[in-house]
């Protein structure tokens, strides 16, 4: 079993505390910032062991130096953006793996909000974390990457078990659904979806993880059927109030 955990951190962004039960692995993914990480690990008892970065955002690595000199855990990163993942100990990329307890995480490159972003893929846990390029109902900013780029990471994604769990970087999701309900008005999985998110939020609760299945019903990035159609609707997103 791999436990996961969320961890707030800023103001809407998720780090993830990663347990492996069948050893002394202990993660967190992408800590923007260390002492909720530090809180969480005290609470539980547990000793950092790894460090994850899906990419080089600040809000993603900001908590890497201050964790590793507390804990001295390794950190992993993109290999192609090694230069930008503070304290970085070992690049990766796609084709990769990650030994993490008895767990292993797949790599898969999914540039285009950044050059390098990653994803790790722990298959027997049915887990996936997209960092900044698959949000819940949303894919990221094209910051540094192209249309082309983003709708191949979709088709890398979507490739997954429909139960894999998605963890992302930010709890954007009730925003993202309303602009995917412009874009699919009369989509009952997406008006359902919605219902629950906004009912989560009420109260204050994160909609996160989703699934790959419900990405698939939900997404209209990953639902796009071109390069094309992606960029269209990546531009109406980053305008879109």
């Amino acid at each position: 079993m791999l436990t996961i955990e969320l961890v707030p951190c800023l103001s809407d962004n998720y780090a993830y505390l990663l347990r492996d039960d069948a050893s002394n692995a202990v993660g967190i993914v992408d800590p923007s910032e260390a002492p909720p990480v530090l809180k969480a690990l005290e609470r539980h008892g547990w000793t950092l062991t790894h460090i994850l970065n899906t990419h080089h955002h600040f809000d993603h690595t900001g908590g890497n130096l201050p964790l590793k000199e507390a804990t001295g855990a390794q950190i992993v990163g993109p290999k192609a953006d090694a230069h930008r993942i503070p304290g970085i100990d070992l690049g990766v990329a796609e084709g990769d793996t990650v030994n993490f307890g008895s767990q292993t995480a797949e790599i898969f490159d999914i540039p285009a909000h950044t050059s390098g972003h990653i994803a790790f893929w722990f298959g027997d846990a049915r887990a996936v974390f997209t960092g900044d390029t698959l949000f819940a109902m949303g894919c990221g900013r094209l910051f540094e990457g192209t249309p082309a780029q983003m709708f191949q990471a979709m088709r890398k994604l979507e490739a997954l078990p429909p139960e894999t769990r998605v963890y992302c970087g930010h709890e954007y999701t009730e925003s993202n659904g309303k602009f995917a309900l412009s874009v699919e008005p009369d989509n009952a999985d997406l008006q359902r979806n919605m219902e629950a998110v906004r009912a989560a939020r009420a109260k204050g609760e994160p909609t996160i993880p989703s699934t790959i299945g419900l990405e698939r019903a939900t997404n209209p990035f990953m639902r796009a059927k071109s390069v094309e159609q992606l960029a269209e609707r990546r531009a109406a997103k980053d305008s879109f109030r």
